[in-house]
């Protein structure tokens, strides 16, 4: 059951007297860890960590109502909000979120009323001028008007879990990508500030539906002024690779496989996807051992792409 249906029933409820409002007043006994089929939930990232994705899909989703009022989810690249953030906890803990990933309280993560899923924001507390970049997953919240839900770990690093609430500015920063099946299996920690530059371009875009690279023939890639355009690899069969990121601007990619220079010789790959939509696939070779494209993939992921992902050959 995801926090939609369970906030719409205990709207009523929280309208009637504001102090359950805070849902981090009472701690409450942690659920059982497991996935919506009954599986065992995959390891989650460690304390602080941006959420690995396990189990979740693309979606932005039809309009819905809770307590009388409509939310209009869609695309909002210019999104930027000011206004109220809560944070929630333990009742939702190892709890399905909207798009079926694993709510972690522990972990770096938000809910949107709106925003597609998953996406990335920057989150500002213009109480104290902390600001991070959190991953978004959930629908919420519900309550006053407040315009983001914080993961506890979230609202800690942002200095407002004892206060329960904050005055935010939240500002899309980009489409988050989707985890691979075994992403609980491996991830990178988060780190507040990107590294190592400012410049990189905005978070890759979900890579969920694409079509097999081997179907997709080599094209080459529009010139760019700044570095002459990177070829797709020739043959990628038996080897271990790792995936960098998915963008829809091969300007964009061009950039990510200059910036990955340091890690490894990096190859452009344009896919399209099902519903016709060329991305292009940030891709660097990781040798026939697991191992060493583990390794790759951590060296990758300290550039600043925490979602990087191990390919294994086809």
């Amino acid at each position: 059951m995801t926090r939609i249906h369970i906030q719409a029933r205990s709207v009523a409820m929280v309208l009637v007297g504001s102090a359950a409002l805070a849902a981090c007043a009472t701690p409450q006994p942690r659920y059982s860890a497991r996935m919506p089929n009954g599986g065992p939930v995959a390891a989650g990232p460690s304390t602080g960590a941006q959420p690995n994705g396990a189990g979740g899909r693309y979606k932005v989703g039809a309009p819905y109502q809770v307590a009388g009022i409509w939310y209009v989810p869609k695309e909002e690249p210019t999104y930027d909000q000011r206004g109220v953030a809560s944070w929630y906890g333990d009742e939702f803990h190892m709890k399905p979120t909207a798009n079926g990933e694993v709510f972690d309280m522990n972990a770096v993560s938000a809910a949107h009323t709106t925003l597609p899923l998953p996406s990335m924001v920057e989150v500002t507390n213009l109480d104290n001028g902390k600001k991070m970049t959190v991953r978004v997953n959930d629908r919420g919240p519900f309550v006053g008007g407040r315009v983001i839900d914080l993961s506890r770990e979230a609202a800690r690093q942002l200095g407002f879990d004892r206060q329960g609430t904050a005055n935010v500015r939240v500002r899309y920063a980009g489409p988050a990508e989707l985890g691979p099946p075994d992403a609980g299996l491996r991830h990178a920690a988060y780190t507040p500030t990107p590294a190592p530059s400012s410049s990189l371009p905005a978070a890759p875009i979900a890579y969920t539906g694409l079509a097999a690279p081997t179907a997709v023939a080599s094209m080459p890639l529009p010139p760019i002024a700044s570095a002459p355009p990177v070829k797709a690899a020739a043959s990628t069969s038996g080897v271990y690779r790792v995936q960098a990121g998915a963008f829809s601007d091969p300007g964009n990619a061009q950039r990510v496989a200059d910036q990955l220079a340091g890690a490894g010789p990096a190859t452009i790959e344009p896919v399209q996807r099902a519903d016709g939509v060329t991305l292009y696939r940030v891709m660097l070779a990781g040798g026939a051992d697991e191992g060493e494209a583990w390794s790759l993939r951590d060296r990758v992921a300290s550039y600043g792409f925490a979602e990087a992902r191990v390919v294994r050959p086809f």
